[in-house]
């Protein structure tokens, strides 16, 4: 049971560190370098963090009920089937349980929360648009009749690329063809939905500095993995001088869009404009310590059921 116990409160490490790690991780040159890597090592940290404290408490709260804890779940579900109830657990026990499915409960309820609000402002935000954009095919995009400098997506099922005359005046050819190709990576990749769970923890832990840090860290590093998706059609020199006049423009308008200049202007122009060569072996190194701090939690949860059909 101690081994289960290690297993699942190993991925709580990142969360116990505090702020001081999550800033350390926001801060690291090579997350610039190497994106998509470390999009995939925050999301395994919060989702290994979330489901660490559920096992975790799963796994004490059965303690009592068998040695080894897939047999100690199998046991607690035969007595809730059977009538049984919480047969066997002490105090400590029922707090821990408690704990697991109070966590479950909250985390679900935020993400639930957060979703809607997105979907209601996506929905808000393309009848805007619909409104008070017409609809250019040669771009295909809405273009805003205003003179401020706005180039925006509104992710989702029926996206729409949005910019405003004063940004067709604005860029070059080249320009403008870099900063669509930045905002259809936001619509292809969906974006949105990799940045909703760390929206969704923000606003369940208020309180916990490093949640805040890694919303703020992971929407910079959907900028960079969208800047990557334009370079590569485009190359780097448009993109930086058409961010490095966005930037002075206004942001698109609510928090269920991406634009262009929203998130981490000085960082995005910095790894535009130098050298992005990085050892194949970091990427590697991101990857595989997403995979570990995911393996004992994962681990825990589906133990019992591959008991189950052994």
């Amino acid at each position: 049971m101690i081994a289960w116990l290690v297993a699942a409160g190993v991925a709580l490490l990142p969360v116990m560190l505090g702020d001081r790690t999550a800033r350390a991780l926001a801060g690291a040159t090579w997350t610039h370098r190497c994106p998509r890597a470390a999009l995939v090592l925050w999301q395994a940290v919060g989702l290994a963090a979330g489901l660490g404290a559920v096992g975790l408490g799963l796994v004490a709260a059965v303690a009592p009920l068998a040695a080894v804890f897939p047999h100690g779940m199998h046991t607690l579900v035969r007595q809730i089937v059977s009538g049984q109830g919480l047969d066997g657990l002490g105090p400590v026990h029922l707090l821990a349980l408690a704990w697991s499915a109070g966590l479950m409960s909250w985390l679900l309820i935020h993400t639930v929360r957060v979703a809607a609000k997105t979907i209601r402002e996506r929905r808000r935000q393309r009848l805007l648009v619909d409104v008070v954009a017409d609809h250019h095919p040669a771009h295909d995009a809405y273009i805003l009749p205003v003179a401020e400098h706005v180039a925006y997506c509104v992710p989702g099922r029926h996206g729409r690329i949005v910019l405003s005359q004063g940004t067709l005046d604005l860029l070059t050819a080249q320009e403008l063809a870099a900063v669509l190709g930045h905002e259809r990576a936001h619509a292809r990749g969906h974006h949105d939905l990799a940045l909703l769970p760390f929206v969704a923890l923000a606003h369940a832990f208020p309180w916990l500095v490093c949640t805040r840090t890694a919303r703020q860290a992971v929407a910079v590093l959907l900028e960079m993995i969208a800047d990557d998706h334009a370079c590569r059609a485009h190359g780097e020199l448009p993109l930086a001088r058409a961010l490095v006049r966005m930037a002075a423009g206004e942001p698109g308008p609510g928090s269920a869009t991406f634009a262009l200049a929203d998130a981490g202007v000085v960082e995005r122009l910095q790894r535009l404009l130098t050298e992005r060569g990085q050892p194949r072996w970091v990427p590697a190194a991101a990857y595989s310590t997403a995979g570990l701090l995911l393996s004992g939690p994962l681990a825990v949860l589906i133990a019992p059921l591959i008991c189950i059909t052994i």
